[in-house]
């Protein structure tokens, strides 16, 4: 598995703690890393995509509302919702990522984490994210 992608599974899981347990990024690195955290692979990559989800949730979230239509946010599971938060600040905030592989990652963790219809909902919602974005 590629360090990048052990670092989305990573903040993914450091979302959904965030989340679970009102806590911020900084407590649920260290609470990742020091107890849950099998290895430390990507764990730079994940530090930086939990911490940039949460200084920029607003404008993520309402990106995200912005192209989810029929869809609240509140009514999407935690994993789909953190997982498009996630790709949704890596098409935002990491410019050296093409967009397939944002799109293509995402619905992997989709697949892995999520439930049934994840990974087409995921897909559909951050294809018209990306195209928002003008992220080629």
């Amino acid at each position: 598995m590629g360090i990048r992608r052990r670092g989305r599974e990573a903040a993914l899981q450091m979302l959904y703690q965030m989340e679970m347990s009102a806590i911020g990024a900084e407590q649920a690195i260290a609470l990742f890393w020091d107890h849950l955290g099998s290895g430390r692979e990507g764990e730079e990559f994940a530090n930086i995509l939990v911490r940039g989800v949460q200084e920029d949730t607003a404008h993520i979230d309402e990106i995200i509302r912005g192209v989810s239509q029929h869809w609240r946010l509140e009514r999407m599971t935690r994993v789909d919702r953190n997982i498009l938060r996630l790709a949704t600040f890596e098409l935002l905030g990491v410019p050296d990522v093409p967009k397939r592989v944002t799109l293509n990652e995402a619905v992997e963790l989709a697949k892995r984490y999520g439930s049934d219809g994840s990974s087409g909902f995921v897909n559909g919602v951050l294809d018209r994210i990306a195209s928002e974005l003008g992220k080629e």
